[in-house]
């Protein structure tokens, strides 16, 4: 008997504000290009006074994820926080809406609002994101449902959760039952900032109870303490069962216990790189269900994401299941 879901994530719930940016502006806003920043309520409230014409969408990078899993067909549910405010409500009806279970009902006078993220993108495709977390941070294990989890078939978590202990306790909860249903469960390692906030954590989670981890190159070395990407790998491998690492221009490297591939980028002119991993593990994560080799998973991964960076906004504009029919993938 099949599962309700064939893919759970947890992570922030966030609405994403986004709008194209000059150099200058940056500069003269104090925003840090091509990093995401955590604000404060004042600083998220002037960002957003301060940007011109915005597009808003729900987000949050594993949303993203699940989001684009939903739009390819799979059964999907996404376990976070948003608060009984317009933006919360409207978070949660957008995931509905897309096809993805929303489990967790608004928070009722909740003190903290509904999370967003300002995202200014440059000429050159860069994504400078500021981000205030709100309500969204503070999934704890209560968050967590029993029967959510134990009725998937993958688990994915979001490392950007584990800022806050509660966080941390959610994603213990959610991996042991993910083990003891028979689901496999992973992680997006999210930002080398993150990393080296949670080094010793992660380490732990993925020689643990994950059964494999998402990660760009510069997680990867900074997870390892290492310059040396080969080295990394290597010792991923060692740790996890499988171990999948985006590498921007120079595509993709995958590895599973002594083996390793390497496949080329999509090329594609980036409009937009915001979204590009979230949606790279959407198309992978489709391949890992419907039982594909780890050549085409990491393949409809690069298709996934070359779709995403050609356009404003992080998720797909057009649809990947027509892509991969045209390219006799599915």
């Amino acid at each position: 008997m099949s599962k309700a879901y064939q893919v759970v994530g947890i992570g922030n719930a966030v609405s994403d504000v986004i709008a194209t940016s000059s150099d200058d502006f940056l500069a003269e806003h104090g925003v840090e290009k091509g990093i995401m920043q955590l604000v404060d309520q004042p600083r998220a409230e002037a960002l957003f006074a301060a940007m011109g014409s915005r597009t808003e969408t729900p987000g949050g990078s594993v949303a993203n994820t699940i989001a684009g899993l939903g739009s390819l067909g799979l059964r999907t549910a996404f376990i976070g926080r948003v608060a009984d405010d317009d933006l919360g409500h409207s978070y949660a009806l957008a995931m509905q809406t897309e096809g993805t279970d929303f489990p967790n009902p608004p928070v009722r006078n909740a003190e903290l609002p509904t999370s967003r993220s300002m995202i200014f993108v440059s000429p050159d495709g860069e994504r400078s994101m500021n981000t205030y977390l709100g309500i969204s941070s503070d999934v704890g294990p209560e968050d967590v449902s029993d029967a959510v989890i134990t009725d998937c078939e993958i688990l994915f978590l979001e490392g950007y959760l584990f800022d806050k202990a509660p966080g941390k306790e959610a994603f213990r909860k959610a991996a042991s039952l993910a083990r003891q249903s028979g689901a496999r469960a992973g992680i997006s390692l999210s930002d080398p900032f993150c990393v080296d906030r949670h080094r010793d954590d992660f380490r732990k989670l993925v020689a643990g109870p994950l059964d494999f981890f998402l990660c760009n190159e510069e997680e990867l070395k900074s997870l390892y303490q290492t310059d040396d990407l080969a080295e990394a790998l290597k010792m991923g491998a060692a740790d996890c069962e499988l171990v999948v690492c985006t590498r921007s221009a120079q595509g993709v490297s995958i590895c599973q216990a002594d083996k390793r591939w390497d496949f080329p980028v999509v090329p594609v002119v980036p409009v937009d790189a915001t979204g590009a991993g979230d949606q790279f593990a959407a198309g992978f994560l489709y391949g890992v269900v419907q039982g594909f080799d780890l050549e085409t998973c990491g393949k409809i991964g690069g298709i996934a994401a070359g779709e995403v960076i050609g356009h404003i906004g992080p998720r797909p504009a057009t649809s990947i299941a027509e892509m991969l029919k045209k390219q006799g993938i599915v």
